[in-house]
């Protein structure tokens, strides 16, 4: 079971730009501080933050040997790796990316399965506000989108149609 105080992380909060005006290192580059790793525990009905994943050390991931081919993980518990970006309109903060990375996990044999490449791709796409969730099954898209209206209606609110129809 996910230990509870790790399950009481929130979003990241937005920042000011970190380059704050001046016009040297770091233009261009993209910010972390407004992306949080979601995770839709989908046997146990359970969707969590857990900020650990930004370099592989959730509580998903402690542990356990990742191998490039499914195959490779028999009976593999699945997960969905969510990359959820905010950004802020003058109306106010807003999911703007979202992008899913599908990933299983056998805890008796300590072997998982994920797609590094797959991962750091959905994040990137995330981080450039794009919405990337149609091929989840359809009960992990429900507990996602009720976990993200919970945590702020505003921001579902603030939402594209995009995002709220993908995960309908």
């Amino acid at each position: 079971m996910v230990d509870q105080q790790k399950k009481k992380v929130g979003f990241n909060i937005i920042k000011n730009d970190p380059t704050d005006g001046h016009k040297g290192y770091g233009i261009g580059a993209l910010s972390l501080e407004n992306i949080s790793p979601v995770f839709v525990d989908i046997e146990n009905e359970d969707v969590f933050v857990d900020i650990g994943a930004m370099h592989a050390r959730s509580v998903v991931e402690k542990g356990i040997k990742f191998l490039p081919n499914k195959d490779d993980v028999p009976e593999g518990k699945p997960f969905w790796l969510v990359w959820v970006t905010i950004d802020r309109k003058q109306e106010g903060p807003f999911y703007a990316g979202v992008t899913a990375c599908e990933m299983t996990v056998n805890r008796e044999i300590r072997r998982g399965y994920k797609s590094l490449p797959d991962h750091v791709n959905k994040m990137d796409k995330s981080l450039k506000r794009k919405i990337m969730v149609d091929f989840m099954d359809e009960k992990s898209k429900g507990l996602l989108s009720t976990f993200l209206k919970n945590h702020n209606a505003q921001m579902w609110e603030l939402s594209s149609d995009e995002l709220k129809e993908g995960l309908a």
